[in-house]
């Protein structure tokens, strides 16, 4: 009986406990993220001088930004107390948006909603997306300078190098899942011997050290800056940097946005002038219609930095073979330089022959338009790369690397005229595309080249490559007699063999758009009836641009 008696006890007790537990999850479960708005920030004083780096300081001066823009002030802290009455935990505090992100349940809630300061409540449920993935494979990573060598030439990087032109002075934020070993890893030796890594912080542990966690960032990070063995893995060698962990990991993509926000309001504090963000929010949160740049608080941050005079590089995302197939937030963005990716091994500027048909995109890059129809992504680069990892140096997948090619390229192009203005930067490098200014929804622009930036760069005038010929019931794209007769080894498959077009509507939209292998004098042949009146034909080859309107 005694034994029973115990048995029965022990019983009530783990019953009370369980009880005990799932009470607690079910409290834990109606706690909700939410994002606080308050209407305004009355009573509230700012010291630009003491806030601001004096990089920050430089910057805005230089883009004629007031150093006492609202969007800069504190918020009220008497509004964060009144609110932290009713909420759970505080998150995040935004300036910009004049914010706080907080847990609360859905009594606590109304409360708040209650507050005559509180303009409006979001939910916050978003999930992230590292936008780089592994793939099997039975390649030697190590060492592969050929690779190394092709993803920076790709974009014309000896052009830089052999200027000298480094990204000296460039300070670049870098937001990502954790950068473990850069602090001891032989790739950055170069980096910390002259303290150029300016200061870190991990938006997930609220702390300084981020050198741990996942090796994606240290992958991203050597794309931009990285030296291996004396050759640049990335081309921005010589600039600064800021390091932000503001998602967990690749293994486990659930981070949210307010992480972001909170890490680009830190790097405008701390003087960033570019900005590389290797992520993306998409189908876990959003609809399609919500990629118009405006809807997402990711993108509308993304533009806010860049009214801050930051150029936000992001990587367009991996979705491009899936069905969600667009680029997604912040890379909707209308201010943000949106990087897709091609193939190295199928991009005929690298001289590697494949099958007849070249898929100069690499498959898995998310795709343009943007849901109001905006182009993007704005540029390009190769979407496998050769990166330093935790130990050692291994290939990478994802828009993940494009990103940070191009935002080092960036920071070179910076260098060459520190008097860009955010826009003017941007706008730049979408005008040293390899076919600038042919787009399409795949490549934008093409791969940004450095020679545009190191070399007289007024509008040359090209040898006409191909032809419009007009017929009765159809226009053809023939190769003009000049390209036959010079380009070398034209009937073999190289880069004079690849031509882009497409078809453009009158409102500036795309109907459709085009790569094709160069095998014959005509390349294409549209018929009349698949035209509408104001329609264009836009054409890309060997660096000449010609167009045709359809009346």
């Amino acid at each position: 009986m005694k034994i029973i008696g115990k048995i029965l006890i022990s019983s009530v007790v783990l019953c009370f406990m369980l009880l005990s537990s799932n009470t607690k999850a079910q409290q834990y479960e109606i706690s909700k993220k939410y994002w606080i708005f308050f209407t305004d920030k009355s009573g509230v004083t700012f010291d630009p001088f003491t806030y601001f780096d004096p990089k920050a300081i430089e910057r805005r001066v230089s883009h004629n930004i007031s150093l006492y823009d609202s969007t800069d002030f504190p918020v009220n802290e008497h509004y964060v107390s009144s609110v932290m009455q009713f909420a759970d935990s505080l998150r995040q505090t935004s300036r910009w948006f004049n914010a706080v992100a907080v847990y609360a349940g859905n009594e606590a809630l109304q409360q708040i909603r209650s507050l005559p300061f509180v303009s409006s409540v979001e939910p916050i449920q978003s999930n992230m997306v590292l936008a780089s993935f592994a793939i099997e494979t039975d390649e030697d990573p190590s060492p592969d300078y050929p690779l190394m060598y092709q993803q920076l030439e790709r974009m014309g990087g000896s052009f830089f190098i052999t200027n000298n032109i480094t990204g000296r002075g460039v300070r670049v934020a870098v937001f990502d899942a954790g950068f473990p070993s850069v602090d001891t890893h032989e790739a950055f030796a170069h980096i910390r011997s002259n303290n150029r890594i300016i200061k870190t912080w991990d938006f997930v542990k609220n702390r300084e050290n981020v050198y741990d966690y996942s090796s994606h960032g240290t992958g991203v990070l050597s794309c931009i800056a990285g030296i291996e063995e004396g050759k640049n893995v990335g081309l921005a060698t010589e600039s600064e940097f800021l390091l932000a962990r503001t998602e967990m990991s690749v293994r486990e993509p659930f981070s949210e946005e307010e992480n972001w926000l909170a890490a680009a309001e830190w790097a405008d504090q701390n003087g960033a002038q570019i900005i590389n963000s290797s992520l993306g929010y998409t189908y876990h949160r959003y609809f399609r219609e919500d990629m118009d740049g405006r809807s997402t608080l990711v993108s509308r941050a993304a533009n806010m930095a860049a009214s801050k005079g930051i150029l936000v590089v992001n990587a367009a995302g991996n979705d491009g073979d899936n069905t969600w197939k667009y680029v997604g937030a912040p890379a909707d963005a209308d201010s943000v330089l949106s990087i897709g990716g091609i193939d190295p091994g199928e991009d005929p500027m690298t001289s590697i022959k494949y099958g007849s048909q070249p898929r100069i995109k690499i498959d898995f890059s998310s795709l343009g338009p943007t849901y109001d129809k905006r182009m993007k992504p704005n540029v390009c680069a190769f979407g496998k790369a050769y990166v330093a990892q935790e130990t050692g140096y291994d290939y990478a997948y994802g828009t993940s690397f494009s990103s940070p090619l191009v935002a080092g390229f960036a920071a070179c192009a910076l260098q060459t005229n520190p008097n860009f203005t955010t826009m003017e930067l941007f706008k730049a490098i979408e005008q040293s595309g390899d076919l600038y200014p042919y787009f399409d929804y795949a490549h934008g622009f093409g791969v940004p080249q450095a020679r545009y930036f190191t070399e007289n760069n007024s509008a040359e005038r090209k040898a006409r490559t191909f032809e419009f010929v007009l017929e009765d019931s159809y226009i053809a794209i023939n190769i003009s007699d000049f390209a036959m007769e010079n380009v070398e080894g034209f009937s073999e498959y190289s880069y004079g063999n690849v031509l882009f077009y497409n078809i453009q509507n009158p409102d500036g939209t795309l109907h459709k758009y085009y790569v094709l292998a160069v095998n014959n004098k005509e390349v294409a042949r549209i018929n009349h009836d698949e035209l509408v009146k104001g329609q264009r034909i836009n054409v890309s080859y060997l660096g000449y641009f010609s167009s045709y309107l359809f009346e």
